[in-house]
């Protein structure tokens, strides 16, 4: 019934989980969309490195979400991870398991880690794409590389960046496996998105009928989401 809704809607815990959200994705793209773009613009375009760095790319993007979060969970324990052991050597106190900022940037690096390849080879894509004849008049009119880059390599990536933009949008709202096998939405609820809340909702406490609500607003919030970043994207290529 409506009640569900309500009770959900009137909330601190489904705001609280929903801001959260929004905080990791505005992150993500902030980072991986450019990191891409700058990776996928010095790929070599032709010869032999070309097959070697599209597989590389392409490793992390078919190693499992939870084999991803069992790695970084054994790659940051102080007592025998790489990167705890490290950062405990140089002096820097660093416990995702008990500081909420430690835990917040292990799940922002994991993903970066995880996913910035993605937005690398849709870019590398559109790079490719361009004709040699737009350089060749560019360097003949004395073009810097800064605008070689604004005026020919970017809107010839807009199309390419918005599939990046949506898809690492989408991903990183639903994001699920990789945090709750990493911190489990720890410590605390400094990394339970709605996600994770919703599975605690309907599996660990078993109120079904909320927790139908919440995944019905859940769709709902990314549908929209989704709507304005395509329609606002859409729309400045049109008048571009």
């Amino acid at each position: 019934g409506t009640d569900w809704f309500t009770e959900i809607l009137s909330s601190d815990r489904f705001w609280n989980a929903l801001a959260r959200n929004l905080i990791f994705s505005m992150i993500i793209l902030a980072i991986e969309v450019p990191l891409g773009i700058f990776i996928a613009l010095n790929m070599p375009k032709k010869g032999l490195g070309v097959p070697v760095c599209l597989v590389l790319m392409a490793l992390p993007l078919l190693i499992p979400w939870n084999v991803v979060g069992t790695i970084w969970l054994v790659f940051g324990r102080v007592d025998i991870g790489l990167l705890g052991y490290t950062l405990s050597a140089l002096g820097i106190e660093y416990n995702f398991t008990q500081n909420p900022i430690d835990a917040w940037i292990t799940v922002i690096v994991m993903d970066v880690c995880h996913w910035t390849s993605l937005v690398v080879l849709l870019c590398y894509a559109g790079l490719v794409s361009i004709p040699d004849a737009y350089y060749q008049a560019a360097k003949i009119d004395g073009a810097s590389r800064w605008s070689v880059f604004r005026f020919i390599q970017l809107p010839k990536m807009k199309r390419v960046l918005l599939i990046a933009v949506l898809l690492r949008f989408m991903d990183s709202f639903m994001i699920y496996t990789e945090p709750f096998v990493l911190t489990g939405g720890g410590p605390g609820n400094s990394t339970t998105f709605l996600s994770i809340d919703l599975v605690k909702m309907a599996v660990g406490q078993f109120d079904l009928g909320p927790a139908a609500a919440m995944s019905i607003i859940y769709f709902l919030i990314i549908l929209a989401l989704s709507w304005v970043f395509y329609t606002v994207m859409t729309n400045s290529d049109a008048k571009g």
